[in-house]
């Protein structure tokens, strides 16, 4: 199969001749930019670049353009590349990269990202071909100086490419989800300007809500991302989301697991929109394959066919590519700079084969670069930092991870966190493991599978705890190292990882909302190191100045920088908080008030049993391993029983209230079918025997394949399954009473489906479930209203914007909300007949109850906690949200 033909060289005053969409022709009053509050046509961005070509000298320089998702620094890569100047793109939020760049490659001219220019020198230092237009770094965040060399015909071909096969109109309009100094994000520009297209342009991150209120004012067609953009958006709601104008959605930068391009294949069919699952590399301008959306859901494995004009070819189990947006070739050295093509046809260090339908397939890498975050990561450069800086290592890896051995490291802590500064990835993307001798081959070659198969079967948690770390003011890590207790907070460690439970979690949460200026819907199973990069982006914004050098609110707005700060000072007044929390604070009140005859609302005890299976769910049920969830699952068991029974036992025994069974808290067993005293404790039986069945069903390996298998079924078949216990179909062996713990296990299974649901069509099923189940429960219309109000409060809405003034109040309810139940029977037996009295007392016993428990005893509440040797730190694990 032969090489495409490529195009002869031209001359940089040629450019928008190779390159045409860089002179913006067209329609002048058709729209280019959508900002939030502005809309820059055609002819004013043309202008915009004139404007900022003046200020560019000449003639053809290198230019060092620090990129962003803003409008200036985006007028400034286009003007440098319209008037025929070699650019050098980079990163403007990583210091570190620009110094390395700079030091590197000594640009003659560099722009900042507001537009400034500065002149380093009069006359070109370097020799420059005319067919280099463009430079990217090839290794990522890596800092190699290694650079791809393209021409202006590479970026030509490969705008062309896309364009043609997404099939991208005039009318279209694609939000910038991806960073524009990263050649996936450049494409979209690239191919949507091609084809006279706009673009929305934001850094706001796609779990952020102004970033879809910008998408829906823009009439968003299309967005990209990375493999960590799609299970942020999955985390986050995106299924619930109203987008009627998105025509597709792009997925590249690292392979996505079938499973989940069938997810969002599945998804975009029921929603109206394609999901193009694609492959490249910088090497290639940004894209050399695609795979069409009609085969996403059969296909799922493989990286489609190549871009039109594109070949693949496979030599030696490698594929190569062959296409005019193949590279010029690389750049180590100025020199360099000068050469002319030296690449005709790229190896991308992939392994592939070509399967008999004529899809191509990814099978594995054969090059020393692995993805990480959608990031190239040069293993070399990494190594050999490392061992400048006296460290014996070798390294290898693997998509996503970057495994480390190590010889006489002393704190493997300490290399984990070199080998994460150097390849700039999270913690949780490193594995470290010391070894006597590193791994060869019998050739004697550094073994690099068994330097993967080594770190992945022995984390270097398992050796050593990771030195204990300040973790800075401020941040994710701090603010988790405090409110859970923790010494050590892995950048890859979540709030349910690290042992947050529904009683801790209102605490973080309301923190939390503070620092990323907004609560994402998954927090607590996102990292810390992707929640950082939110409260990274707020202090950004709220530190960036007005367009004018002033602060005026009118031009931050145009220019797209309201977002964060605005969010901030509106928080002072507004917060936003999670439903579930109010619901616990509110139903504690009702709970309390309905049993000192204060007034009469009965219901939320039901619904919030549906409550402590969304949270079991969330905090209990999310950890990979089956052991870690059985842990999870029993510290909730006792997190639940112990402070119940500290109130039960000496009422019991000291004073000869409730029964010997309660004792056990197995009233709902051996107690009679009428109320009574021994009934009070209905609500914590329910909760241990729901999470008794939880231990059960999670011990059972088949149960966790079908866990996996059908997250969302699942829970739904325990639901349907568990209400036959409460219709009359059959003998129960203990009394069928509506606070039978047995009668009421449904609620708990329709709980955790709720939590499981990703999609409109779910939670549609859990609606229909909750009206049909739930307010049909007790036969009492009143009373099944507000316990459906209560679930369909959760279902819809999982975050609610409160007036800042009541958060404090709502957080010491929610979380004191246990122990004012189990100990506000004791205070009413004094308060009987004073409804106002009894209902005060009991919230402020219970409060104080709370304050003990959690604060003065250092064996139990938050701080209660086991030693996990393999997490080298304490496992603290979640109970259930358990208000009745």
């Amino acid at each position: 199969m032969s090489a495409p033909s490529l195009a002869p060289a031209v001359v940089p005053a040629g450019a928008t001749a190779v390159v045409p969409w860089l002179d913006l022709a067209g329609d002048a009053a058709a729209r280019a930019i959508v900002l939030p509050g502005r809309v820059v046509s055609r002819g004013e961005l043309r202008d915009l670049v004139d404007a900022a070509a003046r200020q560019l000298p000449g003639p053809r320089r290198l230019v060092l353009v620090a990129m962003d998702n803003r409008p200036e620094a985006l007028v400034s890569y286009l003007a440098a590349l319209r008037e025929g100047h070699a650019v050098l793109l980079a990163p403007s939020d990583r210091p570190d990269a620009l110094d390395a760049l700079r030091a590197a490659w000594d640009p003659d001219v560099e722009v900042a990202p507001d537009g400034t220019v500065l002149v380093h020198r009069h006359a070109p230092a370097t020799e420059l071909h005319p067919d280099l237009a463009l430079l990217l770094s090839t290794s990522g965040s890596t800092g190699s100086p290694k650079l791809v060399r393209l021409s202006w015909d590479n970026l030509a071909a490969n705008a062309e490419q896309i364009a043609s096969f997404l099939q991208i109109r005039e009318s279209d309009c694609a939000a910038t989800s991806l960073p524009l100094h990263y050649c996936y994000g450049l494409s979209v520009l690239h191919s949507h300007l091609a084809r006279g297209a706009s673009i929305a342009l934001t850094d706001l991150s796609v779990v952020d809500p102004c970033f879809w209120d910008l998408a829906r004012a823009a009439g968003v067609t299309s967005f990209a991302g990375v493999p960590w953009t799609f299970e942020m958006l999955e985390r986050s709601g995106f299924a619930d989301r109203e987008l009627p104008s998105l025509r597709y959605v792009t997925q590249a930068g690292g392979r996505l697991d079938p499973d989940r391009v069938r997810h969002w294949a599945e998804l975009g069919r029921e929603r109206g929109w394609d999901f193009f699952v694609m492959y490249g590399q910088t090497e290639a301008t940004a894209r050399m394959a695609f795979l069409p959306p009609d085969l996403a859901t059969t296909h799922a494995g493989a990286i489609g066919r190549p871009v039109p004009g594109g070949a693949f070819e496979i030599e030696d189990g490698e594929l190569v590519y062959s296409g005019r947006n193949v590279m010029l070739g690389y750049a180590t050295t100025a020199a360099d700079l000068a050469l002319g093509r030296t690449v005709t046809r790229l190896r991308t260090g992939d392994l592939g084969r070509r399967r008999p339908d004529g899809l191509y397939e990814v099978t594995g890498r054969s090059s020393r670069h692995v993805k990480v975050l959608g990031h190239r990561v040069d293993l070399d450069v990494v190594e050999q930092r490392l061992r400048v800086a006296g460290r014996d290592v070798r390294v290898a890896g693997r998509e996503g991870l970057v495994a480390v051995t190590v010889r006489d490291c002393g704190d493997q802590g300490a290399v984990k966190r070199a080998v994460s500064d150097v390849a700039h990835v999270p913690l949780g993307a490193v594995r470290v493991v010391e070894v006597t001798e590193h791994p060869t081959l019998p050739g004697g070659k550094v073994d690099q599978r068994g330097i993967v198969t080594l770190a992945g079967a022995k984390p270097d948690e398992t050796r050593a705890a990771p030195h204990p770390v300040v973790p800075q003011e401020g941040s994710v890590e701090r603010l988790y190292a405090v409110t859970l207790h923790r010494d050590h907070v892995p950048h890859d460690a979540t709030f349910a990882s690290l042992g947050g439970d529904s009683l801790s979690y209102v605490e973080v949460s309301l923190r939390l909302e503070s620092l990323v200026g907004g609560l994402p819907a998954a927090w607590h199973v996102t990292s810390v190191a992707r929640l950082q990069v939110l409260a990274d982006e707020v202090a950004r914004s709220a530190s960036r100045p007005a367009a004018d050098g002033t602060d005026d609110a009118a031009t931050r707005t145009a220019y797209g920088l309201d977002g964060a700060d605005g969010r901030l000072a509106r928080a002072r007044r507004r917060r936003t908080v999670e439903t579930s929390v109010w619901l616990r604070a509110l139903a504690i009140l009702l709970i309390v008030g309905t049993h000192a005859d204060l007034f009469s609302l009965q219901g939320t005890a039901h619904a919030l049993l549906v409550l402590v299976g969304y949270n079991v769910a969330r905090f209990a049920l999310t950890a990979p391993r089956r052991r870690d969830r059985l842990r999870a699952l029993a510290r909730g068991l006792v997190r639940v029983v112990a402070p119940t029974l500290a109130v039960v036992v000496p009422a019991h025994v000291v004073w000869g209230y409730y029964e010997p069974r309660n004792l056990l808290l197995a009233n709902w067993v051996f107690g009679e079918e009428r109320l009574g005293p021994p009934w009070r404790f209905w609500f914590i039986e329910a909760i241990v025997l729901a999470l008794v069945v939880a231990i059960a069903l999670t011990a059972l390996p088949a149960v966790a394949r079908a866990e996996r298998r059908w997250p969302f079924g699942l829970p739904v078949a325990l639901t349907l399954a568990s209400f036959t216990l409460r219709l009359e179909l059959f003998e129960l062996p203990v009394p069928r009473m509506q606070g039978s713990a047995l009668v009421v296990l449904f609620l708990f299974f329709l709980g955790w489906a709720i939590a499981r649901v990703s999609s409109p069509r779910e939670r549609w099923v859990v609606t229909a479930g909750a009206v049909l189940l739930v307010g049909t429960f007790s036969g009492n219309p009143a009373r099944d209203a507000l316990s459906l109000a209560v679930v369909l409060a959760l279902v819809w809405w999982p975050t609610t914007r409160m007036p800042g003034g009541l958060v404090p109040i709502v957080q010491v309810l929610a979380a004191s909300s246990l122990f004012v139940y189990v100990i506000h029977w004791q205070v009413l037996e004094h308060l009987w007949r004073r409804p106002l009295l009894a209902f005060v007392g009991s919230m402020v016993v219970g409060i104080a109850y709370w304050l003990v428990w959690t604060r003065a005893l250092p064996w139990a509440g938050g701080k209660l906690s086991t030693p996990d040797r393999k997490r080298g730190g304490a496992l603290s694990v979640p109970a259930p949200t358990v208000v009745g």
